[in-house]
């Protein structure tokens, strides 16, 4: 079996690219945090290497930019070719089925200055949002 499923954040944005005959591929690097921390304390990374085809990779390229949180459900695959230098090179990365947009819909991985343009954002979005105050509802609103 060989199954593989990661979280983590992209590294940068996306490269799309197309085959002769026209088919999408796009390549991205995953950085997923290890579990357990080195020998100094601190949490360390593996950098993934992630290939996806067709209409997903598109999305992907469209979606998906640099601090971007994904899932990406797929499988390991190893492949080699000859270098320009003329030595051969192996590389290992992941098939990816499908990959999962973790970050919510307007977040666009960017510090926003602006706090009311912010709130009010918030607010839009939320109907049930009332800043900690009491929601007046009539028993006739109940539909029950």
């Amino acid at each position: 079996m060989n199954r593989v499923v990661l979280v983590g954040r992209l590294t940068k944005d996306p490269e799309l690219r197309y085959t002769p005959n026209g088919v999408p591929v796009a390549t991205f690097t995953l950085a997923v945090n290890r579990t357990f921390a080195n020998q100094q304390g601190e949490k360390e990374a593996d950098f993934i290497n992630c290939v996806i085809w067709r209409k997903p990779a598109e999305n992907v390229a469209n979606f998906l930019k640099k601090g971007a949180q994904a899932g990406v459900d797929g499988r390991i695959q190893t492949r080699s070719y000859e270098g320009q230098d003329g030595k051969r090179v192996y590389v290992t990365e992941v098939q990816a089925e499908s990959v999962q947009f973790l970050d919510k819909k307007n977040d666009n991985h960017q510090p926003n200055n602006n706090q009311s343009s912010n709130q009010q954002n918030k607010q839009q979005r939320d109907p049930f949002a009332n800043d900690g105050q009491q929601i007046d509802i009539d028993d006739s609103d109940l539909p029950f």
